[in-house]
């Protein structure tokens, strides 16, 4: 397999936690290519508070709208407020929230009962999305010319007074650009975080067994 897909799925029923489980089997026999891994929560705060406390970012959120507590629509924005840019599908009973959920960037909106062809919809259209995220590289300007990167080689960067230090896991590039255009560039991708003024992380390359040394 050549992909591992972390989805995220929240909702306050089991058993509606139980069918999309099944939905996204169904979903793994036709996709053969990629691997799809679900992981539960059960409420809208257990999602927000693993996010922000481990800096947790599956490559797709589904959500239910109507839940105790924090609502879907409540925990989505929460996410974008922490720099998270992943694909949200909701789900819910009522179509009477779906011009909030496209408010922040919702690739589809479905109704209850869910169906197996409106489900597997919504997730080529995620899919789709962090496929174009992930595979995309960045033009940057150096000494001598453009030069193409991928996003994801990027440990992090450094501000120094008029360039960037963009430290990758095998050099260093420095280049001609504020930290606010090129976070304007990489808050795309939903791995990077601003820290401060000076900084820019990528918490996966942080994390990385590669800098473990």
């Amino acid at each position: 397999m050549d992909k591992l897909y972390v989805i995220a799925v929240c909702d306050d029923e089991e058993k509606e936690l139980d069918e999309i489980e099944s939905f996204l089997a169904r979903y793994q026999e036709k996709n053969k290519e990629a691997e799809f891994k679900m992981e539960r929560f059960t409420s809208g705060e257990a999602l927000v508070q693993r996010a922000r406390e481990e800096n947790y970012t599956p490559d797709i959120l589904l959500l239910d709208i109507f839940m105790p507590g924090k609502t879907g629509i409540e925990a989505a924005e929460d996410m974008r407020e922490l720099g998270f840019s992943m694909p949200i599908v909701f789900f819910t009973t009522s179509t009477e929230y779906a011009l909030k959920a496209y408010g922040v960037d919702a690739v589809q909106y479905l109704v209850k009962p869910l169906g197996q062809e409106c489900f597997f919809h919504a997730m080529d259209s995620a899919i789709q999305q962090v496929s174009r995220k992930k595979e995309s590289q960045i033009a940057v300007k150096i000494s001598g010319g453009l030069r193409q990167i991928w996003p994801d080689d990027i440990i992090y960067c450094e501000s120094q007074k008029n360039y960037q230090v963009l430290y990758l896991f095998s050099e260093k590039l420095k280049i001609r650009m504020t930290t606010g255009n090129l976070w304007e560039i990489l808050k795309e991708y939903s791995q990077f975080r601003r820290c401060g003024r000076a900084f820019i992380l990528n918490h996966r390359g942080v994390h990385s067994p590669m800098l473990a040394s």
